[in-house]
């Protein structure tokens, strides 16, 4: 099989020739700049990559380097918009930029690994119709799309992959959070709900925007649709279930049903932390593919059960090994024998892709790197 067929195969919850494998593909799939460059000089490619997600400061795989890896998955990243683009400042100790949605982003310029928030554009707004003096991103802004049918095209060509499609920015609930902040928006939950509302609406029209022009634009070449809504911390979820269900789900819904109504694509949503308790909500939602299984969390290390329970609704994409200890700090042989437990069972019947449990942090070895890739070739043959 082509990495193509191999992925849809599975997708489809049939056993492929092997088990899809997808290190650095996405930005939810991908290597902190650090390791990056770890593991290209080991490799023997260029330590320097373009960063793909600014926040996380991932790094943008060269091609050359994700074939030599075997990696069936490509994704799409959109432009900036024309009218739109980031200026970043520095000051004695940090750097910093606003994000074009006017979130404030800062990291240290000695030491930093990531950016964090420092401010919040919606976070003295008391009400719906202050919503008005906000100025939305426009999500079908036409120099996203700039020339990207034409490299989507070869890079669907040169590759055989699975095309995914990368979203504009943080999903849904996160993104209404970004705006307000954290704690002001979990206390909007419970009381403004009017105005959460209407900021989660505002969000969703942006994204119904942004997806109804990949699809005219590229519809029929992309394979998943790639959208986040981190719903979980370590050891719980971070709202109810009748709270996913009263705010979030029915945006979900309309934005899932609209992504299949106008495509063939199967709908990805990256979900981090401890969301055993939402899963089934987010398969009535309309969810093909959760990722990741974020191992080290609350019930989400159990992953024969996790199989059983949801394997017959959901391809798992990741969990294939936990990146909070054993990756970074477990032995080589310790990495190897995750990888192989994750394999025996999550990889019968298909509905597997290969991953693992986060983006592979900062301090990670490039031996486990390594030791994980040596390890699917081994286990992951069907």
């Amino acid at each position: 099989m082509n990495s193509r067929e191999r992925v849809l195969c599975s997708l489809s919850h049939r056993e492929p020739d092997r088990v899809p494998l997808d290190i650095g593909g996405t930005s939810f799939t991908g290597v902190h700049r650090d390791a990056y460059s770890r593991l290209a000089r080991h490799l023997g490619f260029k330590e320097d990559a373009p960063i793909l997600d600014p926040i996380l400061q991932v790094a943008r795989p060269e091609e050359a380097l994700l074939q030599e890896l075997a990696v069936d998955v490509r994704s799409i990243v959109p432009n900036s918009p024309d009218n739109w683009e980031a200026h970043y400042t520095d000051s004695d100790r940090y750097r910093q930029f606003i994000d074009e949605w006017g979130v404030e982003w800062a990291t240290p310029k000695v030491g930093g690994l990531y950016f964090d928030m420092i401010g919040h554009p919606l976070s003295n707004c008391t009400g719906v119709s202050e919503l008005a003096k906000y100025k939305c991103p426009d999500g079908a802004n036409a120099g996203r799309f700039k020339s990207l049918r034409e490299y989507t095209e070869s890079i669907a060509t040169r590759t055989n992959a699975t095309i995914a499609m990368e979203p504009i920015y943080a999903g849904v609930f996160e993104t209404a959070s970004w705006l307000r902040g954290y704690r002001q928006f979990y206390v909007d939950l419970g009381n403004n709900p009017a105005l959460v509302h209407a900021i989660l609406d505002m969000v969703l029209e942006v994204r119904l925007a942004y997806w109804g022009k990949v699809l005219e634009e590229l519809g029929d070449l992309i394979d998943v649709v790639l959208e986040a809504d981190d719903l979980g911390h370590q050891t719980n979820s971070l709202i109810s279930p009748q709270m996913y269900r009263r705010y979030l789900q029915p945006r979900h819904k309309e934005l899932f049903h609209f992504i299949k109504s106008h495509s063939h694509a199967a709908v990805f949503l990256h979900s981090c932390g401890a969301i055993y308790r939402l899963i089934p909500d987010l398969i009535e939602a309309g969810v093909d593919i959760l990722n990741p299984i974020q191992l080290s969390a609350a019930n989400m290390g159990d992953t024969k059960k996790l199989k059983q329970e949801f394997g017959q609704y959901l391809t798992f994409w990741g969990g294939g090994i936990d990146t909070q200890s054993i990756l970074p700090r477990g032995t080589p042989q310790e990495v190897r024998e995750e990888v192989r437990k994750r394999i025996e069972d999550l990889a019968p019947g298909g509905g597997f892709v290969f991953a693992a449990a986060h983006n592979i942090q900062p301090d990670t070895p490039t031996e486990n790197i390594m030791s994980v890739w040596e390890a699917w070739k081994e286990y992951g043959h069907y």
